[in-house]
């Protein structure tokens, strides 16, 4: 991806899952689940705490000043077929 894209809405899903509408207007679905047992998203993890995911400055974040970088988001997602 060449340029930043901002995430403008966030879903959580079933089984740490996003669902994201970029800036550009492309739907996409991120997996979390292989960074719920690293720092810091393992906070997230069997707390409810993620489904307090929401959208400040262009990014998901979550309480307690964790978040994770937009293009990080876009790279490794998938695109929603409707």
């Amino acid at each position: 991806m060449n340029e930043l894209l901002d995430v403008v809405t966030v879903k959580v899903k079933p089984d740490y899952r996003l669902e994201l509408e970029f800036e550009n207007g492309e739907r996409r679905v991120f997996d979390m689940t292989q960074l719920m047992d690293k720092q810091p998203f393992m906070r997230l993890k069997d707390s409810g705490a993620f489904l307090g995911a929401h959208i400040d400055y262009g990014t998901v974040v979550w309480p307690g000043n964790i978040d994770i970088a937009p293009e990080t988001l876009y790279d490794r997602s998938i695109p929603l077929t409707d």
